[in-house]
């Protein structure tokens, strides 16, 4: 195992760091895995028939599905970001990650969140012109501009991320190649910096506000409009059919928001009072969630989805 450096030790451009895995958890650390292992599992069978589900059934092949065939390719992308290493630190203990690995590994998961964010508010905006402007959809929202606003998203991501390597990359020095967390986040990586670490907080918080914020905005602008959209039509049936079409979507919103804002909030705002083990854990379920919790809601409430799979699950045990 390697051995930590002592905590006066300074260490110039660090070869790599040793995440540790959760602290004051070490003796439980191993039976995590039975939580975020099933997690990390149900990512990769629900997007992964999600993404097959969508690209082998023409059918399917429509605005909507298109972006949720994007949430499902962003979801697995992120899951796989980060759990690997992370169950390999909570079964086997501590591990080095090369420095360049560690700022790759810190760009991918903030840029890949972002992605999310930004997916969940096209999906949004894609119902509010479903709803709102029923006979105009199909000219509004086309599969073209799916795809350009989906290569819109990733750019957007990788503008706004790629300075959270860049500032940790001008540092020469650290106070210790100990990392107390499971993956390489900006800000566990910032607490081991020595010097003016005040541009990449302001980074950080600006980042996470304009972001978040932006979205979710135009989240509640777009679900504003939904309401109001539905709230108009002349039968009660055909007001629940509307929001039946939207609650997968709500659902969703709400797995991934909720313990993100939760997270953030208490790390910026409870450091002093929420202990680190349980801030990491939060931050660990944010990321880990809503991927496993994804192809459930739209399995069991997209009736399109749902029957397709159904099909196949028949189709298969039929043949045995």
């Amino acid at each position: 195992m390697t051995e930590a450096p002592q905590p006066n030790s300074t260490f110039s451009h660090p070869t790599f760091f040793v995440l540790t895995g959760i602290p004051g958890l070490a003796g439980v650390q191993a039976w995590l895995t039975l939580v975020f292992g099933p997690m990390y599992l149900l990512s990769l069978l629900g997007n992964g028939a999600l993404l097959a589900v969508v690209q082998t059934d023409s059918t399917l092949h429509q605005p909507m599905f298109l972006l949720l065939a994007t949430l499902a390719a962003t979801d697995l992308s992120l899951a796989t970001s980060i759990a690997p290493g992370l169950l390999a630190v909570l079964w086997l203990g501590p591990r080095p990650v090369p420095y360049a690995a560690c700022l790759v590994q810190m760009f991918f998961v903030h840029a890949l969140t972002a992605m999310e964010s930004g997916v969940l508010l096209a999906m949004a905006c894609d119902r509010a012109a479903a709803v709102g402007r029923p006979l105009h959809y199909p000219i509004l929202v086309t599969k073209a501009r799916v795809g350009y606003a989906a290569l819109a998203l990733v750019l957007k991501a990788v503008a706004i991320v790629v300075p959270f390597p860049l500032l940790v990359a001008r540092f020469e020095h650290f106070r210790a190649q100990t990392i107390n967390h499971v993956y390489c986040a900006h800000m566990a990586v910032v607490e081991l910096v020595v010097g003016d670490t005040g541009a990449n907080n302001l980074y950080g918080l600006v980042l996470s506000l304009a972001v978040s914020g932006i979205d979710i905005l135009g989240i509640t602008g777009s679900y504003g409009l939904i309401t109001h959209a539905v709230l108009q039509l002349p039968t009660r049936e055909a007001r629940a059919k509307a929001f039946g079409t939207c609650s997968s979507h709500i659902c969703v919103i709400l797995a991934f928001y909720v313990p993100g804002l939760f997270s953030y909030l208490t790390h910026r705002f409870g450091r002093h009072t929420v202990p680190k083990p349980v801030h990491i854990l939060l931050s660990n379920i944010y990321l880990l969630l809503p991927p496993a919790l994804n192809p459930l809601i739209y399995g069991a409430r997209t009736k399109q989805i749902r029957d397709r799979l159904l099909e196949i699950f028949t189709f298969k045990k039929s043949q045995f």
